[in-house]
């Protein structure tokens, strides 16, 4: 697979929908699937220390706001590897400061056979502390 867009089918189905559905909201298609993209178990293929990422949102009570993005970043030839990005904002019923916590961005990146790593505060807090701890 040579395209960009499709290398996210080398993560599973439920990426790879996910990526193309955040397209379509991006390119401003008619009535994209939103309730496939705000599924909070459909981002179980990020493994954090804590859990899957999914199943910590819903932990957190969680909900999926825009924008979502599922992508493969090429990165210039003196970069080892590639990347993949999941970025989310999400609204969340746990204790906290709102700065974060409420449209609170989480961005895990994932180069080449590595595990996930968090990127964003959020994402870090979440990967560290499962929500509720």
């Amino acid at each position: 697979m040579s395209e960009p867009y499709a290398r996210t089918m080398e993560l599973g189905w439920q990426p790879f929908a996910l990526s193309l559905i955040a397209s379509e909201v991006s390119e401003e298609e008619r009535r994209p699937n939103l309730q496939f993209l705000h599924e909070l178990s459909n981002f179980n293929f990020v493994s954090t220390p804590q859990g899957k990422l999914g199943d910590l949102l819903k932990q957190g009570r969680c909900k999926i706001g825009n924008p979502v993005g599922v992508d493969y970043v090429i990165k210039p030839a003196e970069v080892k590897d590639d990347v993949w990005r999941v970025q989310l904002s999400v609204d969340c019923n746990i204790v906290g400061p709102s700065y974060f916590t409420h449209d609170g961005a989480l961005l895990f990146e994932k180069h080449g056979g590595q595990d996930w790593q968090p990127q964003s505060f959020f994402a870090k807090r979440i990967a560290t502390y499962a929500p509720g701890s």
